[in-house]
């Protein structure tokens, strides 16, 4: 049950830490660790804490955000109807209205506004997933405040909250160099989204650090240029693992190998990214990377919201830690 009546200083007592700390914590301001503010932020949406600014605080009214997303995202990866959906509770939770708003593709080629900004229905936007730069930088002209869930743009200065896409891949491919392996392919096609691009950079990394080499031909693509799945080609000469930018990737590689007589993991590796319904649905489940999808909606909304209220505030990239999972997709090779 929500409690209208929860201060910071309820917060603070539930935690053990001072009042001090969790006005740092949920204002976003410098003083407290990652870890102590996630768990700040999840104790206060709890308790019922609202947070978004005292004047909001005090007469309970909600905002509208928007969240806006590509049709491509919405009908072809359920990892991102999860996160908008996590999304859309969450602001409900914290008795902020989420408005969805799905982009078509060539309402998207067209630069055709979203209705919910043509209309001013919302006070700001979360933008969930990869958008061409064109239109990105048609939405910042509406001078409304706006934050990046699960990409960035190098080229856009604008908040995002992305998971800790280069560090979880690097963990991934140093999984695979412990267990013996040194020839190892990349499954993404790294310009795509920045997601890609930046596990690839974490696979080149790892690999680059422990004197691997790494092959033109081992640089596998996954979609084509409009974003949408490709049949997996695999290599003529094969590695002896893979390292795939998703699970639903990791999904599709299994599959593709076992159809062409490889087993998984007996005769190769595969590794996925995400620890979303694919790598349990694969068999052999897949070793991953999980993403911790509850924190990056936590943060996206803290920060969308600080935003709304003040117009000066800003995160830059807000990255979201994750852990290595394993299961039963790596076969240790001898040294």
């Amino acid at each position: 049950m929500i409690r209208k009546s929860v201060t910071m200083g309820d917060v603070a007592k539930e935690l053990g830490v001072s009042t001090v700390s969790v006005s740092k914590a949920l204002t976003g301001k410098e003083g407290v660790s990652d870890s102590v503010r996630e768990l700040i932020v999840k104790k206060a949406e709890e308790m019922g804490y609202h947070y978004t600014g005292s004047k909001k605080e005090k007469t309970g009214e909600g905002h509208n955000i928007g969240i806006i997303i590509s049709e491509h995202f919405i009908t072809k990866d359920a990892y991102y109807s999860r996160l908008h959906e996590k999304t859309m509770m969450m602001l409900s939770a914290q008795k902020q209205m989420g408005m969805l708003e799905i982009i078509v593709r060539q309402k998207e080629k067209d630069l055709e506004p979203p209705a919910l900004l043509t209309t001013d229905r919302i006070e700001g936007m979360i933008v969930l997933g990869q958008m061409s730069k064109k239109y990105l930088n048609m939405l910042k002209t509406f001078n409304k405040p706006i934050l990046y869930m699960d990409f960035y743009d190098e080229d856009i200065q604008e908040d995002a909250v992305i998971s800790d896409s280069v560090f979880g891949s690097g963990i991934l491919t140093n999984y695979l160099i412990h267990k013996g392996h040194k020839e190892i392919a990349f499954v993404g096609s790294i310009r795509s989204t920045s997601s890609i691009m930046d596990r690839y950079i974490g696979y080149y990394k790892s690999m680059l650090a422990a004197g691997l080499e790494t092959k033109k031909e081992w640089l596998i693509e996954d979609r084509d240029d409009e974003g949408d799945k490709i049949e997996l080609i695999l290599p003529k000469k094969m590695p002896t693992a893979f390292v795939c930018n998703s699970d639903a990737v990791a999904f599709d590689l299994v599959k593709k190998l076992q159809k062409e007589g490889y087993r998984v993991p007996e005769d190769i590796s595969v590794v996925g990214f995400d620890n979303f319904i694919y790598s349990e649905m694969s068999s052999p489940k897949i070793t991953t990377y999980g993403v911790d999808t509850d924190a990056m909606v936590i943060n996206a909304i803290r920060i969308i919201l600080e935003k709304i209220e003040n117009p000066n505030y800003s995160v830059g990239r807000v990255l979201v830690a994750g852990t290595l999972i394993e299961r039963h997709s790596v076969k240790p090779l001898e040294a």
